[in-house]
């Protein structure tokens, strides 16, 4: 994997079109304080409205955050929205989805929350996110030790949820999350291609941890590009790495 390239950015520049997925935070800005800091950034999103009006450009952001935080991020009209990894949507006209019936999986996330909470109660540095399709517990700023035993606890309780329902445990440092079975962006990936296919679009997918790299390889699979945002080399899937958000909106302006 390396460094955006002359040659990629030449394949960029000579497709026809240019499908463009999206992941926020830690991708088109940097992480927020907590999941509930719901900040837009003027400029991100004077960029993105600039990159909607091209007829070149269709623009997909895919997030972990709910859909009600997206779009006061991006509140840019022309771009389809993704919350909760794709199982709720907004299309690029306004209009609203869900891909899962909340009524299946709400009652066993309200089972388990209570015994999130009392897990974590007195302790310091953990935040538990409930995102309504989702529960998500951050040890983000908690001691390092602390953070393994209490994930291990919250992991074994919500690993009973989900061999019950049609859930999914997703992970990461210090980050324990259990959403719906289609709380994953390579089926969300695929899911658009297949819903709204565009031809002669090149699909291009930027994305900065785990759960972007389960859309990697979708993307690769179509005949596109995946693009890493980190700032150290890693194991991936991705084509070529950009070491920040901040990089990631400079090659964005010269897509236009």
């Amino acid at each position: 994997m390396l460094r955006m390239s002359e040659n990629l950015n030449e394949t960029l520049a000579q497709a026809r079109r240019l499908w463009l997925f999206l992941d926020y935070d830690g991708t088109l800005a940097d992480f927020a304080p907590t999941p509930e800091h719901v900040d837009p950034d003027p400029e991100l999103v004077d960029l993105l409205t600039r990159l909607a009006r091209h007829s070149r450009l269709r623009i997909s952001v895919i997030s972990g955050r709910r859909l009600s935080h997206v779009r006061s991020l991006v509140p840019v009209p022309g771009v389809l929205l993704a919350g909760t990894y794709g199982v709720e949507m907004q299309t690029p006209e306004g209009e609203q989805s869900n891909r899962v019936v909340y009524e299946t999986i709400r009652p066993a996330l309200d089972a388990l929350k209570p015994r999130w909470e009392q897990l974590m109660a007195g302790r310091e540095g953990f935040f538990l996110e409930d995102k309504g399709w989702a529960l998500a517990l951050h040890a983000r700023f908690a001691a390092e030790d602390e953070a393994e035993r209490v994930l291990d606890g919250a992991r074994q309780m919500a690993t009973e949820v989900a061999s019950l329902g049609p859930f999914r445990l997703l992970g990461g440092h210090k980050f324990l999350e259990i959403g719906p079975t289609l709380a994953h962006k390579g089926r969300t990936v695929e899911y658009l291609l297949e819903r709204y296919p565009w031809p002669g679009a090149l699909p291009v997918y930027a994305g900065d941890d785990d759960k972007d790299e389960e859309a990697f390889g979708v993307i690769k699979a179509h005949g596109g590009i995946a693009i890493l945002v980190s700032r150290e080399p890693s194991h991936t899937q991705a084509d070529c790495r950009l070491e920040s958000p901040q990089a990631v909106r400079q090659w964005l302006e010269a897509l236009r």
